[in-house]
This record gives structure tokens, sequence and C-alpha cells, in this order.
């Protein structure tokens, strides 16, 4: 599988682990930056190309790091496509695909240990859509308010 991701200057560290995890569990990593630290770079911007990226098919899932992971996730559900959820341990991470259909993994550098992260990454990363009828009507709900805005 494709992983994009991207972290700003709170998540950078954490970024390059993550990306060290992601290629080590098989999956190619579509790294859009930041490529060095910049204590003034703004999550939006890397939120907006992982996000960019799995909407248009150039990565099946993606992964954004910043502080807290509640701007990047704010800006990342703004692109047309992605669900976009904050996982704070393995169980959020791995139910948010199971029945939300969840694309786009957030986490919070400053706020989540880097061993749950790790955890987190990898549930994410080997959970699959059920496709069963309650979380399919469900997602069609989601789907169905997000075409009401476009």
């Amino acid at each position: 599988m494709k992983i994009a991701l991207g972290a700003d200057h709170a998540g950078f560290e954490l970024k390059q682990e993550l990306a060290k995890e992601i290629a080590k569990a098989g999956h190619e990593v579509v790294d859009l930056g930041a490529h060095e630290y910049d204590a003034l770079d703004d999550y939006p911007d890397f939120s907006a190309l992982v996000a960019d990226a799995v909407a248009g098919g150039q990565a099946e899932r993606g992964v954004v790091v910043c502080g807290s992971g509640i701007g990047a996730c704010i800006a990342a559900n703004k692109v047309d496509g992605v669900r976009a959820g904050i996982a704070i341990e393995s169980y959020t991470a791995r139910q948010g695909v199971e029945h939300d259909d969840m694309n786009v993994l957030v986490l919070g550098a400053r706020v989540t240990g880097v061993e749950v992260v790790r955890e987190a990454l990898h549930s994410f990363l080997n959970a699959k859509f059920s496709g069963e009828e309650r979380h399919v009507r469900r997602l069609n709900k989601v789907l169905a308010i997000e075409k009401r805005h476009q």
C-alpha cells in the first residue's frame, strides 16, 4: 500500500520514525514533508498535501503528524473524499478504518508516546473496512453530508 506521510515542525521528528515503521511493514512511503525542520511551518500545508494525495489516488492512505493532531485533522477533513481521524491508541486507529473507512490517520506528537503511536500506526495499516451493512449505511450518510457541501 502507498502511504502519504506529512508533518509540520511539531511532528517532524516523529514523522522520520513513522516513515521507517511504514517501510518496515512493507508499505511504500510517499514523504510529502516537511523535509527539514522549520519552526515556522504550518500544519495545514502538510495536511493538505497528504489529503490531496489520498483523495487524488496517489496514495491509498495517509498519515499526518502535528503537535496535538487537532488542527491537522480539521484541515485534512476539508478535502472531499478524506476521512481523517485522530488516534491516541491502537483501538481507535483500527476501529476508525473498520467501522468508518478512515483513510487518513492523524497523530499528535506532543500528546502521545512513541510506542503508543507505533502501535496505532500498525493497527491503522493492518485494518480493513468491514463492509458490514451498518457501517456501509453510516458511511453513506457521511458521504451524503459531504456531497451536500461540495
